[in-house]
């Protein structure tokens, strides 16, 4: 899996379908997002990534873990993550173990994107106050970053009870702490922190213009290189993005259209014309896509991964099943051999667990090497 990554990701939305009137039970749509992880797979797509709700209309695992260890058995090859995990409400402590377990069990094909959440009221039910958003994304993550890397921790912050000589159980898998993207779509606080500790940024890209996307991605770059982990080019860049497809653009439109005119999140907004026109959210023929996706790089450079949304607004199964072959036939294909093409010399690859235990054992060799010669 050398290269780009290219996957889907779910926000798990139980939103009632605008053409038949149904409306999935909770039971159908978290079935519905396993199949549609195992189609990624046997459509040969290398990333599936779920939400973290803890509100209705919502389907998502309130729990990824559980999830991503369920997928972890029904599939062999394809990356599990986030998207995301609530670094805010969640524990830092429970995160690090829950993570290394489904670690373990999905065999290192797991990764975690940290976020803050959107939805305010997920605060004060987990005991946290939403005003100390960012000052709790930035010392949980600390905390989680520390755990999976050392042992008997003592240490103390603001936001949770002290730990003494504590160690996160168990450890991660092969001593290699799970890849971390930090997904943000307006907070340059966590645009900084991604740089600061050399993680992943990742822009979930679907609301907002591309000159919007361009700043944060452009300020992670420099910040990167500034805190020393290579040039703003070797810095870990993912994105988001919508699409619909059909063979031909006018049939795409027309069957799309009472979806996104309906859905809870772009009902009543601009027309789809607009949006298609102003965001990344792309709908017509795979050639379109692959061409609006290629345009991508023009304005945050060679990047790492790149996810779909494609689940969303109550479309049923069955066209997301067929959405999945189109991206697995006719699109990704073709947008790997072109970025592959297009990707300039030094250009990392997107992490991978073999590629991060590979790295640690060469700087240790390379530490050995340089204590050898003193």
């Amino acid at each position: 899996m050398a290269g780009m990554q290219f996957g889907i990701f779910s926000v798990g939305d139980v939103t009632p379908d605008p053409v038949n009137g149904g409306t999935p039970s909770e039971r159908t749509r978290i079935k519905a997002m396993v199949r549609i992880a195992e189609k990624a797979e046997e459509v040969g797509l290398d990333v599936f990534a779920a939400g973290e709700h803890h509100n209705p209309p919502f389907a998502a695992p309130p729990n990824p873990p559980v999830l991503l260890a369920h997928l972890a058995a029904k599939t062999e090859k394809i990356v599990l993550s986030t998207a995301t995990t609530l670094i805010t409400t969640n524990d830092p402590v429970r995160l690090a173990e829950d993570y290394a377990y489904a670690q373990h069990l999905a065999d290192g094909r797991l990764d975690l994107m940290l976020g803050r959440g959107n939805t305010g009221p997920v605060y004060p039910w987990f005991g946290k106050d939403i005003r100390d958003g960012i000052e709790l994304a930035v010392e949980n993550y600390s905390l989680l970053h520390q755990l999976w890397r050392e042992e008997n921790i003592s240490w103390q912050g603001k936001h949770r009870t002290p730990l003494h000589g504590f160690t996160a159980t168990p450890r991660p898998l092969d001593g290699v702490a799970p890849f971390v993207w930090h997904g943000s779509i307006r907070s340059p606080e966590i645009a900084e922190q991604a740089a600061y500790y050399g993680d992943g940024f990742f822009h979930n890209h679907i609301f907002w213009p591309p000159q919007h996307t361009q700043q944060m991605v452009e300020l992670y770059r420099r910040r990167f290189a500034h805190y020393g982990h290579g040039t703003p080019e070797q810095a870990i860049v993912g994105l988001g993005g919508q699409v619909f497809m059909r063979a031909n653009s006018q049939d795409a439109i027309r069957e799309f259209r009472p979806y996104f005119d309906r859905a809870p999140v772009y009902g009543g907004g601009p027309s789809l014309e607009t949006f298609t026109r102003e965001t990344p959210l792309t709908v017509g023929s795979p050639q379109e896509v692959i061409e609006r996706t290629l345009g991508f790089r023009d304005y945050v450079g060679d990047y790492q991964r790149q996810l779909f949304l494609i689940d969303h607004a109550g479309l049923p199964l069955k066209t997301v099943l067929e959405q999945l072959d189109i991206l697995g036939e006719e699109v990704v294909p073709v947008l790997r051999k072109e970025f592959e093409a297009l990707r300039a010399p030094g250009v990392p690859d997107a992490p991978t667990h073999s590629s991060l235990v590979a790295a640690r054992d060469a700087a240790l060799s390379e530490t050995l090497s340089q204590e050898g010669t003193r």
